[in-house]
C-alpha cells in the first residue's frame, strides 16, 4: 500500500485559538490563583505543624537532605546569586514564552499545554487550601539558610505582612511542575533530536527550589505526581499530517509518474 499525503502548516489544520480570548483566559486563570492562594494565609501553626510532618517523613524515609544541595550554591557569593535570581526570574517568564511559542508555531499543542497547566494549577490550589505548609527555610529543624534573605534577591516579605503571596503554599511546587510540563510540552511538540535537553529546565529548577530552602523534595514529587494525573486524563492532539511525517522524519514520497492521492490508497 503506497499512499502521498500533502503537507500542510499545522496552523492550517488546526484552527489558532482567538488570542484576546486567550489573553483573558489566561490572564484570569491567573488572577484566580493568586487570589485563591490568599484563602490558604492565616494557618501558621498548620502549616509549621505539616512542616515538621513532611521534614520528619522524609528522613524516615531516607530522601537526600535538602541541606546537601545547599551547600554546593553557599561555597560562594556568586552562584547562590544566580540561583536566587534564577528562582525569582526564571519562573513565569520561561512559562509565558512556551506558551505564546506554542500558540504561534503549535496551536494544537497549545490548547494542550493550557489545558495541562490549568488543570495543575487548580489542583495544587487545592491542595494549598487542604495542606498549608511551610516551607524548609523557614523551619528551625531543618538548620536551613533563607538564601534570598541572606543574599538576595528575594521575592517575599515578611510572612507577617506580605499581602502578595502566600508563603505557607510550598506543596506541591508550581515551580518544579510548570517547569516539568515545559520541558514535556517542548519534547512532545518539537521533533530535534536535542530535545531531551529541555529537561535541564527541571533539574536547574529543582535544583534551585530545594537548595534556596524554599520547597522540599516531596514539593517536586507532589508537583510530579499531579502533572502525571493531568497528562493521563487531557489528551495529547491529534496527529497531523504534518507531524506524522516529522516523526518519521520526512514525507513518504510518491512513487515516480504516479499521481499524487488524497488519502492512503487501498
Amino acid at each position: 500500500m503506497n499512499a502521498r499525503t500533502e503537507p500542510a502548516p499545522e496552523s492550517d489544520a488546526i484552527a489558532r485559538p482567538p488570542l484576546v480570548r486567550e489573553l483573558l483566559l489566561v490572564a484570569g486563570l491567573f488572577l484566580v490563583y493568586k487570589f485563591g492562594r490568599q484563602l490558604a494565609t492565616g494557618h501558621t501553626g498548620e502549616a509549621f505543624h505539616n512542616a515538621h510532618r513532611v521534614w520528619d517523613f522524609e528522613r524516615a524515609v531516607r530522601l537526600p537532605g535538602e541541606g546537601a544541595v545547599q551547600s554546593l550554591l553557599v561555597h560562594g557569593d556568586g552562584l547562590v546569586h544566580i540561583a536566587n535570581t534564577y528562582y525569582a526570574a526564571v519562573h513565569f517568564p520561561a512559562t509565558v514564552a512556551f506558551l505564546v511559542w506554542l500558540y504561534l508555531r503549535r496551536p494544537a499543542h497549545y490548547v494542550w499545554a493550557r489545558r495541562v497547566l490549568a488543570a495543575v494549577t487548580a489542583a495544587a490550589l487545592a491542595l494549598h487550601l487542604l495542606f498549608p505548609l511551610a516551607p524548609p527555610r523557614m523551619l528551625a529543624a531543618t538548620r536551613l539558610v533563607d538564601t534570598a534573605r541572606v543574599y538576595g534577591p528575594s521575592v517575599y516579605g515578611n510572612p507577617a505582612t506580605d499581602s502578595l503571596s502566600n508563603q505557607f503554599a510550598a506543596m506541591p511546587s508550581l515551580h518544579f511542575g510548570w517547569a516539568l510540563m515545559v520541558a514535556i510540552g517542548l519534547m512532545v511538540a518539537t521533533r530535534s533530536r536535542w530535545r531531551p535537553l529541555w529537561l535541564l529546565h527541571p533539574l536547574l529548577t529543582l535544583l534551585v527550589i530545594v537548595g534556596t530552602a524554599n520547597h522540599y523534595w516531596l514539593d517536586a514529587i507532589a508537583a510530579t505526581a499531579l502533572l502525571g494525573l493531568a497528562l493521563a486524563v487531557i489528551p495529547l492532539p491529534h496527529r497531523t499530517a504534518t507531524t506524522a511525517a516529522r516523526a518519521r522524519g520526512s514525507l513518504v514520497p510518491a512513487q515516480r509518474d504516479e499521481p499524487a492521492l488524497a488519502g492512503a490508497g487501498r
